[in-house]
């Protein structure tokens, strides 16, 4: 028997859609600016701290480099509550989504970080230039030039990765869509909206960071 397709059912639940995509952005919003954060702070520590530090960064990265995602979430919502960290699903969301984004960024932006050639940064020392603004001007500046595509690229995986806060029943676009599929029995039809929703949401972001990085670097190398 011939598949039927029907997204009436669908289409009347049109507001829980919008409210998971709406959910879905503001989540990869936050931890893109949270874990942007987290990323130039630990890049710049990890290229130019102590020792220590150094170490610990690494520690970090290699962390959450080495452990799912899923994981991550649920450490942040189940074990940390006992002791003494409660909180909402969608703040444990932000939490788990910026600690991961961060450690992907932390490299990315290093790896900018140790482009810069040797000879710029002797230069700069040279001139009596502070050890602040050689790293701010001079490496840090030219660094988030040089790999603001490689780290569009990876906020387009975090909007992407934040479907799977669903699982600690936070309510954005793929925890609506189950619970849509669960109420109208329409799966094929429910999944066909969310993935053409999220394609529509990374065709916006990624146009959003191309305009952006002719706005930040219009300057030429």
């Amino acid at each position: 028997m011939d598949y039927i397709f029907h997204f009436g059912p669908i289409l009347d639940r049109w507001e829980l859609f919008a409210r998971g995509a709406l959910l879905t952005v503001e989540l990869a919003a936050a931890s893109m600016v949270v874990g942007l954060l987290i990323a130039v702070v630990g890049a710049v520590l990890r290229s130019f701290g102590p020792a220590p530090v150094r170490w610990v960064i690494a520690a970090y990265v290699e962390l959450i480099r080495n452990t799912p995602m899923l994981v991550q979430l649920y450490v942040v919502f189940f074990v940390l509550p006992p002791l003494g960290l409660r909180m909402s699903s969608t703040q444990a969301a932000v939490v788990a989504l910026s600690a991961n984004l961060g450690a992907y960024a932390i490299e990315i932006i290093r790896a900018g970080i140790e482009s810069t050639p040797r000879g710029v940064v002797e230069a700069a020392l040279s001139l009596g230039l502070s050890r602040l603004r050689i790293i701010r001007h001079i490496v840090l500046v030219p660094a988030l030039r040089a790999i603001y595509p490689a780290l569009g690229s990876q906020f387009v995986l975090q909007l992407l990765g934040s479907s799977l806060v669903s699982a600690i029943a936070a309510e954005e676009l793929t925890a609506v869509g189950n619970n849509v599929m669960m109420q109208t029995f329409r799966n094929f039809e429910v999944f066909l909206v969310v993935g053409a929703i999220y394609f529509v949401l990374v065709q916006v972001f990624q146009a959003f960071f191309d305009a952006s990085y002719r706005k930040l670097f219009r300057w030429t190398v």
